[in-house]
């Protein structure tokens, strides 16, 4: 089965996160075909615009936890998942995410590249990764903050709850609403923007990509992720996770 389904549209491409067992959390195998395929829709006269979504009612439910687990601090500075990173933000075109269901960890770290955001009724969002012992490791955190402002962003990020889509719109997290599902506004709207002008949307997204970016902290960001990885923390509140239980921090 295919962990990505490309999917060319009318002057725009869908891309499905496929991997519904997982309730399509971003391994690096599916985190490197993102990047790749965008990169080659960049070149792609043809697409216009690109929308992502994930298949069977969740959009990603966070990173993949048996990655992480084993993962160490010297693994996580050499991680090829940054690089996969980079290149989604850097890809020119429009970019939207759909997003019902999870929208968890990497998952929202993933919306939040995206351009547009449109949420569903079901949209579950949140950055959770304290209650493994890290913290958000592609940026996630300093975009939210961005787009939502310290207070929400230290409530969601400290404490690991997680909001539902309404929430989401109203705070600004989300450009759309939608009234039930939200591929299908999704849809709609990748459609409307391969109509516009492709050239003045390109300027107009690395005009906005560059002053969204310019003072956030992301190295910094990183830097704390990786250091984590090492931590007896890190490695209880995977356990936990695992046993569904709640983890015993020591703070070591």
């Amino acid at each position: 089965m295919d962990h990505l389904i490309i999917t060319p549209e009318d002057g725009w491409t869908r891309l499905t996160l496929n991997r519904p067992e997982a309730r399509n959390a971003l391994n690096t195998a599916l985190l490197g075909d993102i990047a790749a395929t965008l990169d080659r829709l960049a070149a792609d006269a043809g697409c216009r615009a690109v929308l992502l979504h994930g298949a069977e009612n969740d959009f990603a439910a966070g990173a993949d936890i048996a990655e992480i687990e084993t993962k160490s601090t010297a693994e996580g500075a050499r991680d090829p998942r940054k690089g996969h990173w980079a290149a989604i933000r850097a890809f020119p075109k429009p970019l939207v995410a759909a997003v019902d269901g999870f929208a968890l960890g990497g998952g929202l770290e993933l919306a939040l590249m995206a351009d547009l955001m449109v949420v569903g009724q079901t949209a579950r969002l949140g950055l959770p990764e304290t209650n493994l012992g890290l913290i958000p490791g592609a940026g996630g955190g300093q975009r939210l903050l961005a787009r939502i402002g310290p207070a929400r962003a230290a409530r969601l990020i400290l404490t690991g709850e997680i909001i539902d889509g309404r929430t989401a719109f109203d705070w600004g997290i989300a450009s759309y609403l939608a009234e039930a599902d939200a591929v299908p506004e999704g849809e709609a709207l990748a459609a409307k923007l391969a109509r516009r002008a492709p050239l003045a949307l390109r300027a107009a997204k690395a005009a906005l990509v560059a002053g969204a970016e310019a003072a956030l902290a992301l190295g910094a960001e990183r830097a704390s992720f990786e250091a984590l990885l090492d931590s007896q923390d890190k490695a209880e509140g995977i356990r936990a996770f695992r046993d569904k239980r709640k983890p015993e921090f020591q703070g070591s």
